[in-house]
């Protein structure tokens, strides 16, 4: 291990993350700091994880020593990557697809939408306050439409998970793949161009996308529209891909019935949000990922990663 080894995680979110990490690299300094307060103070450390941290220039100036950005996971939005490379910092990530991520977020969809279905929110009320048994009634999924924007890693563990519920399933794939929509069991599959279709056919509408400038709002309140009335929106991957004024508004007019969210336009999210005041939404603190399974694996990989940067070898999944 070299001098003064050490790993900063930038935010106190997430807290199983420093536990998962220091089974696998056991003697390991590792430190969680706030963003604010690494710009302020700034530290030591040859490996930063952002968490969901936004880390820019500034902070990586302010971190002596630093070598590898290594996300938690995959995301990297909030990554300057220019500012990374020009200060020639390794930036790496753990793809979702074989960590386990993929299939717990996968499943976390899956609970969203029976969730939804079921009504569960109105259920665990009304028996809390002593209302009437057998109510409200729910709906089942099978018969009903999946649609599934964005086929990667999550949206292909999605589709495999949702197909013996009876659901009609169709999908949108930014790049074609020959044999994929038999291989997973979709009735339908389109392309970017085909986003108008997709959504006129999705009663459950599944965000499995990553967020890039292009994807950025690829949901607003025209596409809401092309929704069929009564249709669910269930959002795994990150909050900047839907418009959350048009996402209140369709809830609010019933043309949505409801809406299950694991991540926000801004994590954490404000404890008085609107959102968590809009009848039929289903909140949860970006944890759709976050199972026993995901957390030892990624832990694994990230731990590969430091040691190959501390052994001279270049980190598996490097994006600079």
């Amino acid at each position: 291990m070299p001098h003064k080894a050490r790993v900063v995680v930038a935010g106190t979110g997430f807290a199983a993350l420093r536990e998962h990490l220091g089974r696998v690299l056991p003697g390991v300094p590792t430190e969680v700091i706030e963003p604010d307060v690494l710009r302020r103070d700034g530290t030591e450390a040859s490996v930063l994880i952002p968490a969901m941290a936004r880390i820019d220039g500034q902070i990586m100036d302010r971190i002596a020593g630093l070598r590898l950005i290594q996300q938690w996971g995959a995301g990297l939005e909030g990554v300057d990557l220019s500012a990374a490379a020009e200060r020639h910092i390794a930036v790496a990530n753990v793809p979702s697809a074989g960590t386990g991520n993929a299939e717990s977020v996968a499943e976390w969809c899956v609970m969203a939408a029976i969730a939804l279905s079921r009504r569960l929110p109105e259920l665990e009320k009304n028996i809390r306050q002593g209302g009437t048994w057998g109510g409200p009634i729910g709906r089942g999924l099978g018969g009903r439409t999946g649609g599934i924007l964005g086929l990667g890693g999550i949206g292909q563990a999605l589709a495999v998970r949702l197909k013996p519920f009876g659901m009609h399933l169709a999908g949108l794939k930014l790049h074609a793949e020959p044999g994929l929509a038999e291989r997973l069991g979709l009735e339908w599959i389109g392309s970017e161009e085909n986003l108008k279709p997709f959504l006129e056919r999705s009663e459950y509408l599944f965000l499995c996308l990553p967020l890039t400038p292009g994807t950025r709002n690829i949901i607003g309140e025209r596409e809401i529209a092309l929704l069929p009335s009564g249709a669910c929106v269930i959002n795994p991957a990150r909050g900047g891909l839907i418009s959350e004024d048009a996402l209140v508004k369709a809830l609010c007019t019933g043309h949505l019935s409801g809406a299950a969210l694991d991540v926000f336009a801004e994590e954490p999210l404000d404890p008085h949000s609107r959102l968590l005041t809009t009848p039929g939404v289903i909140a949860t603190p970006h944890i759709a990922g976050v199972t026993d399974v995901s957390y030892r694996d990624i832990a694994r990989r990230v731990a590969e990663n430091i040691m190959r940067l501390w052994s001279g070898s270049p980190p598996e999944n490097r994006v600079v």
